[in-house]
C-alpha cells in the first residue's frame, strides 16, 4: 500500500486517522504541525500527505506550497475544520488552485477517507 503522512494539530483527530489507515495497510508517520509536518515529508518520502489547513507555526497553505516546492506530482488532501476554517477565512477553492486531490470536510466517515484516498492515489 501507500506511506502517507498525517498533519493535523489535534490528538484525537490525528491518532484516528493512522489507526484507520494502518488498518487500511498503509504505512503512516504523523506530524503535530506543518513545521513538523515539512520535516517529515523530507524524512519519510510520502506517496501521500493529509494535511489540516489550521494549525500553528505553519498553517495547511504553507505546507501545500512547500512540499509542492520539492514534488509537484504530490497528492495532497486536506481536512477542512468547517467553521473553524470559515472563521480564519479559508477558502476551499484556493486549494484546489494549488493542485489539492482531495478534500475531506469534518466531520467525515471511514468511507468517505477511503474513497477520498484511493481517488488520491489513483
Amino acid at each position: 500500500m501507500a506511506k502517507i503522512l498525517v498533519i493535523d494539530d489535534e490528538d484525537q483527530l490525528r491518532d484516528l486517522l493512522q489507526k484507520l489507515l494502518t488498518r487500511d495497510g498503509h504505512e503512516i508517520s504523523i506530524a503535530h504541525d506543518g513545521k513538523e509536518g515539512i520535516a517529515n515529508f523530507h524524512q519519510f518520502n510520502p506517496d501521500l500527505v493529509i494535511t489540516d489547513i489550521i494549525m500553528p507555526n505553519i498553517d495547511g497553505i504553507e505546507v501545500i506550497t512547500e512540499l509542492h516546492q520539492s514534488n509537484s506530482n504530490l497528492p495532497i488532501i486536506v481536512i477542512s475544520g468547517g467553521r473553524r476554517s470559515m472563521a480564519a477565512g479559508f477558502n476551499l477553492d484556493s486549494v484546489e488552485m494549488l493542485g489539492v486531490r482531495g478534500i475531506l470536510q469534518k466531520p467525515f466517515t471511514y468511507q468517505q477517507l477511503q474513497e477520498v484516498v484511493k481517488l488520491a492515489l489513483s
